[in-house]
């Protein structure tokens, strides 16, 4: 090896024309997570997962009863958390302390060689502060700079299977909250010039619903044009929106494939046949 790669160990050189191996990016939410036999029959198919994989988890209603419990009401805007001082440290405790050792340790025990991280780990995820604009999400964390896909291509090369809290930092101490699904695509994007990467959001639904009231309502397919169609007849709200934003900005960004659906179809859906809805 010449001194000018030694020094660049991180830096590895992407041949485009040689097939990229796999990669899952699953995310699940907090619905899958506070349920114990769901969680451990989502955890047994995903260790059962032989290509690469990472899973991004959320804890949102973990994060909200134990916040209640010690006197800190959950607050949500357009689907996403308001980030008051004593709700980061909150957040900090159960997202990636409580909630993340326990999956790490269910992977453990199911032959699943799990590391459980946050965006501070490694510096994996730089962020900023959201810019007070409409509204103040207090310390909430916007992606911001590039992610360190060579540190978490590392781990995956060594047999490691990260398992992502929702949390960044922002380089100067402070911890901030940051949407899942957002990690999650930003993760996708990242790793894309490694791997060929699908994405799938898990979650309790069969996928994104037409009807929030009927299960079987599927929007099998959402490309733009339908997106605004559904959004101006008040199909979608609440959610189920960061998930279709995420998932259009990963597929503009060079990720393979997206998908939104039950946590119960995982194994199907790494295959070509899958359910719930494609973003395309």
């Amino acid at each position: 090896m010449s001194s000018s790669n030694s020094n660049n160990i991180y830096n590895e050189v992407v041949d485009e024309t040689v097939t990229k191996p796999k990669l899952f990016i699953i995310k699940i939410g907090g619905n899958i997570i506070d349920d114990e036999t769901n969680l451990l029959s989502f955890l047994k198919n995903f260790a059962s997962i032989a290509e690469n994989k990472i899973l991004v988890h959320g804890g949102g209603k973990i994060a909200s009863r134990i916040g209640e419990q010690m006197g800190i009401q959950p607050n949500y805007i357009n689907g996403r958390r308001i980030t008051d001082e004593a709700t980061i440290d909150l957040v900090t405790m159960v997202y990636g302390g409580l909630v993340n050792k326990k999956v790490v340790a269910k992977l453990q025990s199911l032959q699943c060689n799990a590391i459980g991280l946050t965006g501070a780990d490694a510096d994996i995820i730089p962020a900023t502060k959201r810019p007070v604009k409409e509204i103040d999400y207090g310390l909430a964390g916007d992606i911001t700079g590039e992610l360190r896909a060579d540190k978490l291509n590392l781990f995956l090369k060594n047999d490691l299977v990260p398992v992502i809290a929702p949390l960044t930092h922002d380089g100067k101490g402070q911890m901030l909250n940051t949407n899942a699904d957002t990690i999650a695509s930003a993760l996708a994007i990242a790793l894309s010039k490694f791997y060929e990467v699908r994405l799938i959001y898990c979650f309790e639904k069969k996928g994104v619903l037409e009807n929030v009231d009927d299960e079987n309502s599927v929007v099998s397919l959402i490309t733009r044009p339908i997106y605004k169609v559904l959004l101006a007849d008040k199909k979608l709200f609440g959610g189920i929106l960061p998930k279709i934003d995420n998932a259009f900005a990963a597929i503009d960004s060079g990720v393979k494939e997206v998908l939104i659906g039950d946590a119960n179809d995982l194994l199907q859906n790494l295959t070509a046949d899958t359910k719930g809805t494609l973003i395309k």
